[in-house]
């Protein structure tokens, strides 16, 4: 389905342009002559992705049709254009959901670009929203894949003080599950009924975030035309998830901690204070001890947030849990593409190889990716994203992986040997005589050897080399 745009301009030939310009990057466009235009198309037509809309014009300002926009779909991305722009202006359309904001006149190839962009954040945000959805509410360590040491601790760690009213500090690599494990200590505890509300605080500049966080009263600021309610407020009773603790500006820093030492919050731009009742869990894949020595987190900030720490070890130092979540993710994947599957055991084997950086996360994406190539009902080596040929023949030969089935060791013997072949045959240029000395062989051992793995000869070089 194509991307829709809604182009929103008084003036004709602009639309025209923009019309133009955007079909010609394989865009669907609907134009708008006004703001009351506009409005009524995005009541009545479907969601548009993005919307490019002036901001003054003769029967409205753009900033309505911002709001109509976001009314209408919170992921459609809009961007303001206007001859007469100010800061001022744009800041105010920032802090009420603008994605940009451009002055006339601009490039084609400017707009173009911001709209690429505004596009890349829409997928993000999408696809946060889905996964929000798909590991929400329902989230318990009963849900927790893994039969390692480690893993049972965090599970048993996470029974023992989910039903505590005591801060959470959750560490660990990015990709480990941390707010799956935020999530497992709401949903088992006294509040599992009560709201649970996570924000990542990287994921906001400063003065947005302090709003989210606390609120704001009208006249706060240019664009605060009403009272907003702020996360610790909207997660009353509940549990409120600040996810990259780490990274949360020293400014604020120093008004969180009020709220957890007073228990009350006060929204920007207000004068009283309101008690707030909130189980406040914080996460981060910092050496938060190294951020307190070096400034960057208060210390103080820090004794308040540590009250029970939970550390979430890395996929590469729990490898027994790897071929259980690979599993559990081939099923889960197969099943929405309506297939059934298996892993073949070289597949496996490159599976427990590696190291993933990336934890879970990169694990779920791989399997992901498998799942979608696999033609039959295995998942073979050739369906793993391995990347180019030298990435696989250049990897240090894993100790092997013994499945409860069994192993065939000559099959794991000979998938090696292959490898170190090809690796001989890359390193000497495909020269095969070259290669067979690299490997103390003769030439006629490489040869059959080769022949034996479908790399046989199927031109005149090995004879050309054996008589040199």
């Amino acid at each position: 389905m194509a991307i829709r745009i809604l182009v929103v301009d008084d003036e004709p030939g602009l639309r025209e342009v923009l019309e133009v310009l955007f079909q010609r990057h394989g865009y669907e466009v609907a134009l708008a002559t006004g703001c009351q235009h506009a409005i009524e198309s995005l009541k009545s037509l479907a969601p548009f992705e993005v919307v490019v809309t002036d901001l003054a014009m003769p029967d409205g300002s753009g900033m309505k049709v911002l709001e109509a926009a976001l009314e209408r779909d919170a992921t459609t991305q809009v961007i303001m254009i206007t001859a007469y722009g100010t800061t001022e202006q744009a800041v105010t359309a920032m802090r009420r959901g603008a994605y940009h904001y451009l002055q006339k006149p601009f490039k084609n190839s400017q707009l173009v670009a911001v709209v690429e962009k505004a596009l890349e954040k829409r997928s993000l945000v999408t696809e946060n929203i889905a996964l929000r959805e798909r590991f929400s509410q329902g989230f318990k360590t009963g849900n927790f894949v893994g039969k390692s040491q480690a893993m049972q601790r965090v599970i048993e760690m996470v029974k023992r003080v989910a039903s505590a009213p005591s801060s959470v500090l959750i560490t660990g690599e990015s990709g480990t599950g941390k707010e799956l494990v935020a999530r497992a200590l709401h949903n088992e505890g006294v509040r599992a009924d009560k709201p649970f509300i996570g924000i990542n605080c990287a994921a906001l500049p400063e003065p947005l975030l302090e709003s989210e966080l606390f609120g704001h009263v009208k006249g706060a600021f240019t664009g605060a035309t009403a009272n907003k309610e702020g996360l610790f407020r909207a997660a009353e009773s509940g549990t409120l998830f600040l996810d990259e603790i780490g990274e949360l500006p020293a400014t604020l820093q120093v008004k969180l901690l009020r709220v957890l030492q007073e228990r009350a919050v006060r929204p920007v731009g207000g004068e009283k204070e309101t008690p707030v009742d909130v189980r406040l869990i914080a996460a981060t894949n910092r050496d938060v001890e190294k951020d307190v020595e070096e400034g960057r987190l208060r210390q103080d900030l820090f004794y308040r947030l540590n009250v029970i720490r939970l550390h979430l070890p890395p996929l590469r130092d729990r490898p027994e849990d790897i071929p259980l979540l690979s599993e559990h993710f081939l099923k889960k994947h197969a099943a929405l593409q309506r297939k059934r599957l298996s892993f073949a055991p070289n597949a496996m084997r490159w599976i427990m190889s590696q190291s993933f950086p990336g934890n879970v996360r990169e694990l779920e994406n791989i399997v992901e990716h498998a799942a979608t190539l696999a033609i039959g009902q295995r998942v073979e080596i050739s369906d793993l994203p391995i990347g180019n040929l030298s990435e696989l023949i250049h990897q240090k030969v894993p100790i092997p992986f013994i499945p409860d089935e069994g192993l065939d060791l000559d099959e794991y013997l000979g998938e090696i040997e292959k490898q170190v072949l090809l690796s001989a045959l890359e390193k000497a240029g495909g020269v095969r005589k070259n290669a067979a000395q690299l490997l103390n062989m003769s030439f006629r051992s490489l040869r059959y050897r080769l022949a034996k793995y479908g790399f046989g000869d199927d031109e005149r070089q090995s004879d050309d080399e054996l008589e040199e």
